[in-house]
């Protein structure tokens, strides 16, 4: 009687427990892989990442969005609705105002070493350019990689929808080695 008990007991904390991991993966954490370059030098091709699922995407959060039925895309959310979005030599321009945008500085330095003092990492556009609109839509965002040469970003697939969104990371937990919080 002893034993049938004890096991009763163990089963009912193991349920507990696949019950609140289950919860947890699907309401609050979840694990990513990155997939590509496009987010280089701030995340690399199989970084493993924590994805929050709680909040808002506020400006210049990296998140995790369903960008086709088959593929998550994680990328750097640049416009908020309402916002302006501009790039004139290199410097993004958010409802006319200058942003300093620190996590390109290595790239754009590896670009002009490549490519000339002139080279520029971000080609100079408009928001209506890339999109149509003049602003940013309600309940969407534009969303762009850091590696902007070799990025599938808001200026290719358009504005993100909020519902599209899976939550924002900026925690990089494997390889060990590179363990990091991202900015």
């Amino acid at each position: 009687m002893k034993k049938k008990s004890e096991l009763f007991e163990w089963g009912k904390s193991i349920f507990v427990a696949v019950a609140i991991a289950i919860v947890v993966r699907t309401f609050v954490f979840t694990p990513i892989v990155v997939d590509g370059e496009s987010m280089e030098p701030t995340l690399n091709n199989e970084d493993r990442m924590v994805v929050s699922k709680i909040g808002t995407p506020k400006r210049f959060d990296i998140i995790v969005f369903h960008a086709t039925a088959q593929d998550d895309y994680i990328k750097r959310v640049i416009g908020l609705p309402g916002d302006t979005i501009e790039y004139k030599n290199d410097v993004l321009y958010i409802n006319g105002k200058a942003y300093k945008e620190d996590y390109l500085i290595e790239k754009k330095q590896e670009i002009k070493e490549q490519y000339g003092a002139d080279a520029l990492l971000t080609e100079n556009f408009t928001l209506k350019d890339y999109t149509g609109f003049d602003k940013v839509p309600k309940n969407t965002l534009f969303v762009m990689g850091d590696n902007r040469r070799n990025s599938k970003d808001s200026r290719e697939i358009g504005v993100i929808s909020f519902d599209e969104v899976v939550g924002s990371t900026n925690l990089v937990y494997w390889p060990l080695k590179d363990a990091q919080m991202t900015k």
